[in-house]
């Protein structure tokens, strides 16, 4: 497994700070979703901040290993590896943030929730429990999105 040094404040760039949920990061990089080229594309341009967290990054690692994403993963001719490179070469790992105001019903998204309301970053997430929580999210600073450039 490897560590990325974690830095306590997102770069400066001229930027929008997002979170990614491991769905997206999943759509991204393994199944290549119609829903992700402007986000690849910001992500690569760097006109997007990705905010993650060690925990996050070893959630992706744990869902790699999944019967079903591995032959997903052998099928496409990838490897979890490779997904795992991709993440440590866009995402910026910060410290685990502090519990936000609002819970999350799925308390295995509540680290994106948490770390998105101390960002004030744009979550990127279409889980049903995440986008239900849009209105308070918002009371917070921060933007629910089912995919960058849409609501």
């Amino acid at each position: 497994m490897s560590e990325l040094v974690t830095t306590g404040t997102p770069q400066a760039l001229s930027s929008q700070t997002v979170v990614l949920d491991t769905n997206i990061v999943l759509d991204l990089w393994l199944y290549q979703d119609p829903a992700t080229p402007a986000l690849l594309q910001a992500l690569q341009q760097k006109t997007v901040c990705w905010l993650s967290t060690q925990v996050m990054r070893d959630e992706l690692e744990r869902v790699l290993a999944y019967e079903h994403i591995a032959k997903r993963l052998a099928v496409g001719g990838l490897s979890a590896e490779h997904v795992l490179n991709k993440f440590d070469a866009h995402a910026q790992l910060m410290p685990v943030a502090p519990k936000a105001q609002f819970i999350c019903k799925d308390a295995d998204d509540q680290k994106f929730i948490d770390l998105a309301a101390q960002h004030h970053a744009v979550l990127v997430s279409k889980d049903k429990a995440v986008l239900t929580m849009r209105n308070r999210m918002a009371r917070l600073g921060v933007q629910v999105v089912k995919q960058i450039g849409s609501p």
